[in-house]
């Protein structure tokens, strides 16, 4: 087993393409974000003949696994619209969806996906403004791209939809320190430790986190890569399991974080 790190960075991920071929390895698990140098790295992998799975990301000619980004929005934005009937009489004057360009356009069918569940809930949605920000997945840019359109933004009830969960934090942040926290329904993606930690935060805004269970990839990865190489019929994507996590359910689904913070104290 060779791990190597794409850290992220264009120029890293194409050497360590390269530095796999050198290695002559069975087969590659992919994971890299940037959509513009997927071709090239499936090219190199191709004329190597060394079968590739992308993890999240398409890489043409590879096996997907991962997420389905629509079906994963589409259960966010579905919540968003019905917290937003319960709490604000379905009053919403803005949509924000925080992108993440680079990483291409299955990825920003989260978005899309969400956009579809608020506006098959609300007869009214199509009148909404909705405003699109790149937070490139990341909690800093998210912060300063949600603090910056806040700065000229009078809207009351915001409906905020984030492609992972960092870009979900960061926007939470910016209305926080604004004072505006009462202002906004915040969903994110992925449900990671931050995002479950801040579920369990009283009276958070991050109202909730479409579920993708990265720790369990490592299962359906080693047998996609087994039937790939033992020749197997196999499907061109493999799609994780959803689920919607709130401060409802977070404690079942994760019963063992309070046990994982105590450990790394």
């Amino acid at each position: 087993l060779i791990a190597v790190d794409n850290r992220p960075d264009q120029k890293v991920a194409l050497r360590n393409a390269d530095l796999l071929i050198r290695e002559s390895v069975d087969l590659v698990i992919e994971f890299q974000t940037d959509e513009h140098i997927a071709p090239m790295i499936s090219a190199k992998y191709r004329e190597a003949s060394i079968p590739l799975i992308a993890v999240e990301v398409p890489h043409p000619g590879a096996t997907y696994f991962g997420a389905n980004n629509y079906e994963a929005g589409l259960i966010g934005g579905r919540y968003l619209i019905r917290w937003a009937k319960q709490h604000w009489q379905g009053a919403v004057d803005e949509i924000i969806f925080l992108e993440l360009p680079r990483a291409g356009p299955l990825p920003r069918s989260r978005l899309t996906g969400m956009l579809m569940g608020i506006r098959e809930g609300l007869r009214q949605a199509d009148g909404i403004p909705v405003t699109y920000l790149n937070g490139d997945g990341r909690f800093g840019p998210s912060l300063e791209a949600v603090r910056k359109h806040l700065r000229q933004s009078p809207s009351r009830h915001t409906l905020v939809g984030a492609i992972n969960d960092p870009s979900a934090l960061g926007a939470l942040r910016a209305f926080e320190e604004a004072g505006r926290a009462e202002e906004c329904a915040v969903m994110g993606q992925n449900a990671g430790p931050d995002a479950r930690a801040e579920l369990r935060r009283k009276s958070t805004r991050l109202i909730g986190s479409v579920g993708y269970f990265p720790e369990k990839y490592g299962e359906g990865l080693i047998h996609l890569a087994e039937d790939i190489l033992e020749h197997r019929p196999t499907p061109p994507a493999v799609f994780v399991k959803h689920q919607l996590i709130t401060a409802e359910n977070v404690d079942h689904y994760y019963p063992n974080d309070a046990l994982l913070l105590a450990a790394n104290i």
